[in-house]
């Protein structure tokens, strides 16, 4: 694991190559506006020469929205997808109804789980359930399963304490996740904890997690956790889950969602998933590749605007990122240290910006890593990427 990690940084060391932009690319003639494709494509984007490195942000624009439409129901990629949607980027919803067979999962960002005092626990968000979407989602998709997002919200370290230090505590818990699962319909959970609970009693909760997913399986539920990178980004140490909880928790759980994502920071603009990272990841994880059709690969469908002079960072989603190609038609340049694109415009007031957002080509390279790896995906999430994206599942 140590050599692995020595790899690691030496790669990273050797620093992200990035291409210098001409002012003549940032200067495009602003009285041509850009075409879009309204009519779906009879093909997949790989059959119509797409995936490239050598993109322009004029075929982005053209044919970001032309799916294959005839082709919904093919898989292009044989191990397990889970899709995130969420309720404030709703085109999701619509993506998980239409391309419903390419994922195994979807997991809607709906529930929160609350310790309101000894043994008593509450799953609150349930508001946002929408068993409407729910059928139209299972009628589309055969055999799909829907396990909801369950976050530990708001629980203190004396939640945490009292909770794994009692068979009681753990067994109301269990039972209440099972409970509403059968109230809602659901398939299972996507249980987030892992990383509210910092490195603190890990052991505790290795053995909490055991007993949920027990309960789950008794109940015909899926068993899922979301687990951070193994490998912290920027630092080449290990992060807080690691081969240790992995070994513990793979015999028990149906899937761990990896957040090989978000690797850069707004002082550091760089990548979001920096492919070599990305490999070490899932290689300290497990070694041995013993479960590795249970780690599915976080892929981030979002990307990060970088602000050069205020040392500032946000998010985009798909909708901002061909607004941003429209205004400013820069040039997208291929990393290919970090196998991402990345583009440079200037605001007329703000300075200059460095925006990292995914691609086909650099989706399908780490869907390609995945298949290598042996490992599944997952996407965050589904509402923020672009339509053809999906011609690549």
């Amino acid at each position: 694991m140590r050599v692995l990690l020595d790899v690691l940084r030496l790669a990273l060391a050797c620093g992200f190559v990035h291409a210098t932009l001409s002012k003549s690319d940032a200067k495009k003639a602003a009285s041509k506006t850009l075409l879009e494709k309204t009519q779906l494509a009879d093909r997949p984007v790989q059959e119509r020469g797409l995936v490239v490195m050598d993109v322009q942000a004029e075929d982005v624009v053209l044919e970001y929205r032309s799916y294959c439409s005839a082709r919904v129901r093919e898989r292009h990629f044989d191990g397990a997808v889970l899709g995130y949607v969420t309720p404030w980027n709703s085109h999701g919803y619509d993506v998980a109804k239409t391309f419903g067979s390419k994922f195994t999962q979807v997991s809607p960002v709906w529930l929160q789980l609350k310790r309101r005092g000894r043994e008593m626990f509450e799953v609150t968000g349930l508001h946002d359930v929408d068993q409407g979407w729910m059928r139209a989602v299972r009628k589309n998709a055969k055999g799909l399963r829907i396990v909801p997002r369950l976050l530990f919200e708001n629980w203190t370290y004396d939640d945490f304490r009292s909770v794994l230090d009692s068979e009681d505590e753990i067994e109301e818990l269990s039972k209440t996740m099972v409970q509403v699962a059968k109230n809602q319909h659901f398939d299972g959970f996507v249980v987030e904890v892992w990383s509210q609970l910092l490195s603190q009693k890990q052991a505790g909760l290795v053995h909490m997690l055991t007993h949920v997913a027990e309960a789950l399986h008794q109940a015909r539920l899926l068993a899922m956790l979301v687990i951070p990178p193994s490998v912290t980004p920027g630092t080449h140490q290990l992060g807080m889950f690691t081969h240790k909880e992995f070994e513990q928790l793979a015999p028990v759980l149906d899937g761990f969602s990896l957040m090989t994502y978000d690797y850069s920071t707004a002082q550091q603009p760089g990548p979001n998933a920096p492919l070599s990272w990305v490999r070490a990841c899932v290689q300290v994880l497990d070694p041995k590749s013993k479960w590795r059709s249970k780690i599915l690969l976080g892929l981030n469908f979002y990307g990060m605007d970088y602000s050069a002079s205020k040392d500032a960072r946000e998010p985009i989603v798909g909708s901002r990122y061909i607004q941003m190609l429209k205004e400013h038609r820069p040039q997208l340049v291929w990393d290919s240290q970090a196998a991402e694109h990345v583009l440079e415009y200037k605001k007329s007031r703000g300075g200059r910006h460095i925006v990292f957002y995914p691609t086909l080509k650099s989706v399908q390279v780490r869907l390609d890593l995945a298949r290598e790896l042996g490992v599944g995906a997952s996407i965050w999430e589904l509402g923020q990427g672009l339509d053809y994206f999906y011609d690549l599942l």
